[in-house]
């Protein structure tokens, strides 16, 4: 706040739609670009999965804030904040973002991460007195191609390891091909050279696919995954928590069955002649640890359940682990994450993983494990 200025009277409340002219006035005022549409507003107000907070004077609505909360993870996201060019020095944007906070922390969120234009030092300023820490860097994020900062700040705890290894973010080009994305992305850590693309996607996949799933394409087998992996020249191996068919308890077609039966037994053997590891135990965060420790990267398949409420099979890059989350490359961005931005170190608390990392009716709990080839 400018000491200079008179006390600015403001308080703080949950936007409402009666809100929404004032908003949409506000935020057409505020913004030359990358504006939100009236539409928008209107269903940020009503989301659940939002908090939308106003600052009212008596000169009506002078500021709002808008944070994001991710479903089956611990992370919010600022999405925009705007304070009217009548109340700017008056405290209003410090005021928002800590009403932000607070509420999202109440909600089981572990801390914020925010974008902000590189060159907007007055935001940056307010920002970093408030704990934010700089992370990284989108480059013509804008739509005026301006270069965004990337900041976060722990609104509950510090993580201890927020980066294991940097590992580049691949959005999958289709609905079934989250397998293939996620193990480009680790093979693209372990290997600078290994380039994803959509061509190495379909090519993983279609070596990959269980061929049925419950409706659509296939998805992607574990050991189909290590197998793709092996020959791209990696060192992979599989842990199961159960022996028997994958997946085959999600059709209902007996020749569907019978055709997941003999895919699963065709990759058991194929890894077999690859001296493919495959290992029948439960898979547990002490392993995964330990194999990140090893320099290793590790897949996981979780159900989306705690994230869309659909109980599909989703394969993800385990990125970091610490003393209360394991962090998560997610190839799939929900609304409001077109940059994927909010889908790399995807907080998730540990009991939350325990939860999510089983699958259907037959509680299947897969990894496959990457490594680096020795040098011959």
């Amino acid at each position: 706040m400018n000491p200079g200025k008179n006390a600015l009277s403001f308080s703080l409340r949950p936007a409402c739609e009666s809100d929404l002219d004032a908003l949409d006035h506000l935020e057409t005022a505020s913004f030359a670009s990358d504006r939100l549409s009236r539409r928008r507003l209107k269903h940020w107000i009503q989301a659940p999965n939002s908090i939308l907070i106003v600052a009212e004077t008596s000169d009506g609505i002078l500021g709002y804030g808008l944070v994001l909360l991710h479903r089956g993870t611990r992370l919010a996201r600022l999405y925009s904040i705007a304070v009217s060019d009548l109340a700017r020095g008056y405290g209003l944007g410090r005021a928002l973002m800590k009403e932000l906070e607070t509420g999202a922390a109440a909600r089981g969120r572990l801390f914020m991460r925010l974008e902000v234009a590189q060159d907007n030092s007055t935001a940056i300023r307010l920002y970093e007195s408030l704990g934010y820490l700089a992370f990284g860097t989108y480059h013509a994020y804008y739509e005026d191609q301006r270069d965004a900062l990337r900041m976060q700040k722990q609104i509950r705890y510090a993580p201890e390891n927020l980066k294991s290894k940097r590992i580049p973010w691949y959005r999958q080009t289709t609905e079934f091909t989250c397998g293939p994305a996620a193990a480009m992305m680790a093979m693209a850590a372990l290997d600078p050279g290994f380039k994803p693309n959509q061509e190495q996607e379909l090519d993983i996949w279609r070596e990959a696919t269980t061929i049925f799933m419950t409706s659509g394409h296939g998805g992607s087998h574990p050991v189909g995954l290590a197998l793709a992996a092996s020959r791209r020249g990696f060192n992979t191996e599989v842990v199961i928590n159960r022996k028997g068919p994958l997946f085959v308890e999600s059709v209902r077609n007996p020749e569907k069955k019978q055709v997941i039966t003999a895919v699963h037994e065709h990759f058991l053997n194929r890894a077999s002649d690859a001296h493919i590891r495959v290992r029948y135990r439960d898979l547990t965060q002490k392993a995964i640890e330990q194999w990140l420790s090893e320099g290793a990267m590790v897949l996981v398949l979780i159900s989306t359940y705690r994230m869309d409420y659909k109980k599909s099979p989703h394969w993800v890059v385990i990125s970091a682990v610490d003393d209360q989350c394991l962090y998560l490359h997610d190839p799939d961005p929900t609304e409001g994450e077109q940059s994927g931005l909010d889908c790399q170190y995807l907080p998730i608390a540990r009991t939350d993983f325990d939860k999510m990392s089983l699958f259907g009716r037959e509680r299947l709990r897969t990894a496959v494990v990457i490594r680096k080839a020795s040098p011959a």
